[in-house]
């Protein structure tokens, strides 16, 4: 049975994200065409691919940054809301992590964790503070709850940004390459967080450069080129043996 937007729910209930046959432009450029991919409740999912090839707007599209031209998807079986309260409570389902943090500047560390929790969730002071404190444990940098985003470095506020999604209890977080604005000893620490939640069962979609990443924790890789998912693969069956020319060149490119 089709909702008011038309759309058939999903009728699993492993599928946390669903896209049927979505696409988007940016005027004449098509950055997403025909995308269909399922992602089950505690799978990891690797987007890679080379640069322009549409993955970041892929992502962005699954909380409704961007807006698609064509097709659906699905949240827990239901379509995204357009707009107003419902796409609000939405967007509170879905956790983001972005390339460049995104903390409010004037406020400590374990407020911007605590934020959203109280204000959106309605959760009382004395819990979300003893939550914000468990995931900056969590993350490793529970000493830093009352610094300021300055006081920070690069790595430090990318695993500050990984607590303030988990703190909203998110059913799936997205991350948009977290490493790339990174030093390599912080990228470190990063994916160090990331595997631990890969491992923990949180449902991920990750698009990174990172490919000893996608090689140790994704349940399945993800190629796009052009805008195209070329190939969806178990880690060990992309790298050691991916079936698209551009997914050959791509790899030897990379290693």
């Amino acid at each position: 049975m089709t909702n008011e937007l038309g759309v058939n729910p999903t009728t699993d209930p492993d599928v946390v994200v669903e896209f049927r046959a979505v696409g988007k432009r940016f005027g004449q450029l098509q950055a997403l065409r025909n995308i269909n991919l399922t992602v089950r409740r505690g799978e990891v999912i690797v987007i890679v691919g080379p640069s322009g090839s549409g993955k970041s707007t892929l992502c962005r599209t699954i909380n409704r940054l961007e807006t698609i031209d064509e097709g659906s998807i699905l949240i827990d079986g239901h379509p995204q809301p357009s707009e107003g309260k419902a796409l609000h409570k939405f967007r509170t389902e879905v956790g983001m992590v972005f390339q460049s943090f995104n903390l409010f500047a004037h406020k400590s560390i374990l407020d911007n964790i605590t934020l959203a929790p109280r204000k959106v969730l309605g959760r009382d002071k004395a819990s979300t503070r003893a939550r914000a404190l468990e995931l900056l444990d969590m993350v490793g940098i529970r000493s830093k709850a009352n610094a300021l985003p300055i006081q920070l470095s690069g790595g430090q506020a990318q695993r500050a940004a990984i607590a303030r999604a988990l703190a909203m209890d998110p059913k799936v977080i997205l991350f948009d390459e977290p490493t790339s604005a990174l030093d390599p000893e912080a990228t470190q620490d990063v994916l160090a967080v990331m595997r631990r939640l890969a491992e923990g069962g949180t449902t991920m979609i990750v698009v990174t450069h990172e490919m000893s990443f996608a090689k140790s924790c994704a349940d399945r890789v993800v190629f796009m080129a052009d805008g195209v998912i070329l190939e969806v693969a178990d880690p060990e069956t992309f790298f050691s043996a991916p079936k698209s020319p551009r997914a050959q060149d791509f790899l030897s490119s990379v290693h």
